[in-house]
């Protein structure tokens, strides 16, 4: 001990390397030296490896159209749509040629076996045509709209279309029995009154030829038992029936 230690009762510590500075440890190997570290970065690389394997797989498996579900939907659908209009146009067309092409016919399943009881009233008609075409009820007189048919043994028959149409009208008149109206192309309505019994109903689509019903009787005309009162109209206006069906 030198002067000073014995003064102090202390001994001094050593100094040691003065001459080399002592170099500190980095965070990145105080780090690695856990031995937690290695195990957890394998971990870590499996996680990734198998998340980027479960990706690319999901990728693979979808299809290569990467149009949204509900605009290809939307694209089919108004291709049938588009398809269905025109095939629908089509037949629109089909059934307008096919009325255009029918001519009226008499309203009966057998021409043969009807006559003509009741003219229809033209005003250009001679006074005994008139006289003839002029329907009484009680002390009533007035003019016939359409064209009268009975058979000769005044039986009932078949009453069917004059033409192709839609059924419009399905009516009992305490006056005129049972009475259906057919709307046709063209502008043209047929009427039938005085039926006894009705196998049509309305909004049904009928084609020429079809039976709609049977003759009948009807308070109006009495005197003419069985028949069936028909009427046609163009564009509203009444037509004499014996100018346009065809000749017997």
């Amino acid at each position: 001990m030198n002067e000073n230690q014995k003064k102090t009762g202390h001994e001094e510590s050593p100094k040691i390397g003065l001459g080399e500075p002592v170099k500190p440890v980095s965070a990145w190997k105080r780090l690695l030296s856990k031995r937690w570290v290695y195990p957890a970065a394998y971990v870590a690389a499996a996680a990734i490896i198998l998340t980027l394997v479960w990706v690319y797989q999901d990728a693979s498996n979808k299809p290569l159209d990467s149009t949204p579900a509900s605009v290809t939907d939307t694209v089919n659908l108004s291709g049938e749509e588009e398809a269905a209009t025109e095939e629908g146009t089509k037949g629109e067309e089909a059934t307008e040629v096919i009325a255009s092409s029918e001519d009226l016919t008499w309203p009966v399943a057998n021409v043969a076996d009807v006559a003509v009881v009741k003219p229809f009233y033209e005003k250009e008609g001679s006074a005994e045509e008139h006289q003839a075409a002029l329907v009484q009820y009680n002390d009533t007189f007035t003019p016939n709209t359409g064209i009268d048919l009975a058979r000769e043994d005044r039986k009932p028959f078949e009453v069917t279309a004059a033409m192709s149409g839609k059924v419009t009208r399905v009516e009992e008149v305490p006056l005129l029995g049972y009475v259906v109206e057919i709307t046709h192309a063209n502008n043209l309505k047929t009427v039938y009154e005085s039926l006894g019994e009705v196998k049509v109903k309305k909004d049904a689509e009928v084609k020429q030829g079809d039976t709609i019903g049977s003759a009948g009787r009807n308070e109006m005309e009495k005197d003419l038992d069985n028949h069936v009162h028909f009427t046609i109209y163009e564009n509203g206006e009444l037509v004499n029936p014996a100018t346009v069906l065809p000749k017997n």
